[in-house]
């Protein structure tokens, strides 16, 4: 088992805390130890930014295995496909943030960065033991005070020294593949998500063979149409839940089948509960 940086906390017994920051774009925040959940490939339309505690994580990420420890801060971008798993049965503890696009172009921005960037972060695994204080402490700090500068100041000491230690420029390379048909189809599966669309279906509207689509979609998406699905019902069914709507009435009308079946899903990408993420 990995020793904890933070001797004063005992490894807690396996648990799950989700709340939001409203004020901040409803930035969502986690504080979890998870043993033998798995989380499956699954993307974010926001970053994901955060502090392994105790244990260890592996995780696949563009392309590759990763293993985070102790100490260790995490960054995956949004629209990349990532999962998440225990490295031992001790499992891993670690408090999560997932700041959307917008607000860390606006930190960026006052600290004299590109604030029309997409911030990038080359590496996924990121040692630095005064940053992955800071996230910690922010963490605990959006968690507990209460007041509106104290919150301020800390958000952007600790997401401001991210950026400023490991942010990079983006390398931009040429794709000479054509993208206009995964585009018609994923913009026709996020006007029509809650319909049981067919593979047949997103051919016609983007004049692709289904096989030639399927092979493309998941070529440039990381994902399957099926799953890229779920995902968008999933960003739906956030903002339902948010608004205080019930969890059988949220699983209606994005396209679950039933409330198990909304909450079978919602577990294993999201790591909560609909029930757990509702306000």
């Amino acid at each position: 088992m990995t020793s904890s940086i933070y001797p004063d906390e005992p490894h807690p017994s396996e648990k799950v805390n989700f709340w939001q920051a409203a004020e901040y774009e409803d930035l969502e925040l986690l504080h979890a130890t998870y043993r033998t959940h798995s989380f499956s490939k699954h993307v974010h339309e926001t970053f994901a930014i955060g502090v392994i505690e105790q244990g260890a994580e592996r995780f696949y990420y563009r392309g590759g295995e990763h293993q985070a420890s102790a100490g260790q801060i995490v960054v995956v971008e949004p629209g990349e496909i990532h999962t998440g798993q225990a490295v031992t049965q001790q499992g891993w503890s670690y408090r999560m943030f997932y700041p959307s696009v917008s607000l860390l172009q606006k930190i960026a921005g006052e600290i004299n960065l590109d604030k029309l960037t997409v911030p990038h972060f080359p590496q996924p695994i990121i040692d630095d033991n005064e940053t992955a204080h800071l996230i910690r402490n922010l963490h605990i700090v959006l968690e507990k005070a209460t007041s509106h500068l104290e919150r301020d100041f800390h958000l952007r000491e600790a997401f401001g020294a991210l950026m400023l230690r490991h942010q990079r420029e983006r390398l931009v390379v040429d794709n000479i593949t054509d993208r206009w048909a995964v585009d018609k189809a994923r913009d026709y599966l996020e006007a029509h998500y809650s319909q049981n669309i067919s593979l047949d279906t997103l051919a016609s509207v983007t004049g692709v063979s289904p096989f030639h689509l399927a092979r493309l979609f998941r070529a440039q998406t990381g994902l399957p149409p099926h799953a890229y699905l779920v995902h968008v019902r999933l960003r739906h069914a956030k903002r339902l839940l948010a608004r205080g709507e019930s969890i059988i009435d949220t699983a209606l009308a994005t396209g679950f089948t039933d409330q198990s079946h909304l909450t079978r899903w919602f577990k294993k990408i999201m790591g909560v509960t609909p029930g757990q993420y509702a306000p």
